[in-house]
């Protein structure tokens, strides 16, 4: 794209970065994002309180596991990493919807 157009990576990549968190910001804003040629994203409440459900579970599981004292500690780490994925990913659904139990 870069020697079609003539121009320097450097710019289009600035191009491209910055769209990408104009439509980041526009749904965290909004509950939907239309991007022109592309299609349309929209944040569905209903489906996002099921994932909150969902991941909840996951999340008690995770915690479970980690209350038996012979995992091995490799075991452990890769629970903790899922573990704190899992919360990152259910505060961030639970902020969009509002919902901060």
């Amino acid at each position: 794209m870069s020697t079609k157009l003539v121009v320097s990576e450097k710019v289009i990549n600035q191009v491209i970065t910055h769209q990408f968190n104009s439509a980041h910001d526009a749904l965290k804003n909004n509950n939907s994002v239309e991007i022109s040629g592309f299609g349309k994203f929209i944040f569905n409440e209903k489906k996002a309180k099921g994932k909150i459900d969902k991941l909840t579970n996951v999340k008690n599981s995770f915690e479970k596991m980690l209350e038996d004292k012979e995992l091995p500690l490799t075991k452990v780490n890769f629970i903790k990493s899922k573990l704190s994925a899992t919360n990152l990913m259910l505060n961030s659904i639970k902020s969009k919807i509002g919902n901060n139990e």
